[in-house]
């Protein structure tokens, strides 16, 4: 899966997300730890949103100030997750609404809030559903080879 966030949370939000996300096992695109010293952020990014399934977008006060006011990295690898069916915003800090005034189409997408639940059950919600779509997907295969 790939993480979204604004770059002010990469230190803090960000990373105890992606913590929680390793602790349960799931493989996780990170900029802190996946980009090295020298790496072209763009062709490393495109890279890891080519190959991940699911996109987690960490919404932060930061973040819907980056959306508001900045065309950045964070906003263009937004618009190459919204093109994807799979897309859950984690809010954090913020509610659906100030979403929606600032991204009404990551808004209008399932997504999940530290106001109902922590990151650690967040964490945990989001490697349910990795575990629901490899479920699937295993289903599929096996129904393909057995046609």
């Amino acid at each position: 899966m790939f993480l979204c966030h604004a770059w002010p949370d990469r230190q803090a939000d960000a990373t105890d997300l992606y913590d929680l996300l390793r602790g349960e096992e799931l493989s996780v695109w990170f900029s802190e730890v996946t980009l090295k010293l020298g790496t072209d952020m763009r062709v490393a990014i495109d890279k890891g949103l080519a190959t991940s399934r699911i996109g987690i977008v960490l919404v932060t006060p930061a973040m819907l100030d980056k959306l508001r006011t900045d065309r950045s990295v964070a906003s263009s690898e937004l618009s190459a997750l919204l093109r994807r069916s799979l897309l859950v915003p984690v809010l954090h800090g913020v509610s659906f609404e100030e979403l929606d005034q600032v991204s009404p189409m990551l808004a209008s997408r399932g997504g999940l809030s530290t106001k109902e639940d922590s990151l650690a059950a967040i964490a945990e919600k989001v490697a349910e559903l990795v575990g629901e779509l490899n479920g699937e997907e295993a289903d599929a295969l096996s129904s393909a080879s057995a046609g």
